[in-house]
């Protein structure tokens, strides 16, 4: 992981100063590192056109990965990425300048939910001693979290269980549909949906076990939110509203909001999953983040061996644009 993102930011050194060059617009590329309802606010401010009242046009590319969505925001070809923060302190760990910064974060808990390929209605954690487990890719949130949870019980990665790190983020599903593994870790609207399908069991909620972290972030290059600040401020605007909706609608009424986002899964199963969410509070409403939380993702990485320093709170998040917006 640091050897990839050493190699990424020395051949953006180049990069960086052609795409500082760009004339400025209202048009926001955005780069998420996966499409999934566990991001439901930002589809309702893109669907229900709050980011338009704001007199910003955003464009919304999937990385398939954290490390993907980082190297868009790196190379300038996205200028915000949603993605966990842990790539952010990979990156100031490196010591160069114009560095990324979270400015506003999403959610607050692991969005995965644990599947089987059986029924286990009486599922304990512990029954995941000698089996294989498909959480994601090495130094990742998804993975470290997962092992985290894992060790606080007293459990040890290739000892008492094993993590597949083996397979991309984005494969992770077919990878386990096609024999992998005997657990895997699934977002929503997939876990769901899959269910209902009879594919699979889900038998544990990740986030619900986990606790709070900050999962989730916006992430753009500090040189970016100082010389866009109007931008920045009207996106987070943006989704401050289509928060405010979230809390005041059903979730049958924010299913209805972003079903255009997934062309191919159901209202019901899109209700469901903002119904699994919102029961283990996965959303940060109020976009803050907190030194508490960012301790224990830093905690989480020195856990898994993908941490040797850790990164002051103050260097790599900017709280000011959602402490103005959320007042």
């Amino acid at each position: 992981m640091k050897k990839f993102f050493t190699l990424v930011l020395c051949c953006l050194l180049f990069v960086l100063p052609l795409t500082a060059c760009g004339k400025k617009d209202k048009t926001i590329e955005l780069n998420e590192v996966t499409h999934s309802v566990f991001y439901a606010p930002l589809y309702v401010a893109i669907e229900n056109g709050y980011f338009a009242e704001e007199g910003l046009k955003v464009n919304l590319t999937n990385g398939g990965g954290a490390d993907k969505s980082m190297t868009a925001v790196l190379s300038g070809s996205a200028q915000i990425g949603l993605m966990g923060p842990e790539t952010v302190i990979y990156v100031h760990n490196q010591g160069k300048s114009d560095l990324p910064k979270v400015f506003g974060q999403l959610t607050q808990r692991d969005g995965a939910f644990l599947v089987s390929r059986n029924s286990e209605p009486d599922f304990k954690w512990e029954d995941l001693r000698g089996k294989e487990i498909l959480a994601g890719r090495r130094g990742g949130v998804p993975a470290m979290t997962f092992e985290y949870i894992l060790n606080q019980m007293g459990m040890e990665n290739n000892k008492d269980f094993t993590l597949n790190f083996d397979v991309q983020f984005n494969l992770m599903t077919s990878a386990f549909l096609s024999g992998t593994a005997d657990y895997c870790t699934v977002f929503e609207p997939t876990a769901s949906e899959y269910q209902a399908a009879g594919k699979w069991h889900i038998v544990a909620s990740v986030g619900e076990k986990g606790g709070e972290i900050p999962y989730t972030s916006f992430i753009a290059l500090d040189s970016y939110l100082k010389n866009n600040k109007e931008e920045v401020k009207s996106f987070i605007k943006g989704l401050k509203k289509a928060f405010e909706f979230i809390d005041t609608h059903t979730e049958k009424e924010v299913a209805e909001a972003i079903v255009k986002q997934f062309p191919s899964t159901t209202i019901d199963s899109i209700e469901a999953s903002i119904i699994s969410y919102k029961k283990i509070n996965a959303w940060r409403s109020d976009m803050h983040g907190t030194k508490e939380s960012f301790d224990r993702l830093q905690d989480i990485m020195q856990n898994a061996g993908e941490l040797t320093e850790r990164v002051n709170f103050e260097k790599i998040v900017d709280n000011s644009v959602v402490t103005e917006i959320f007042k």
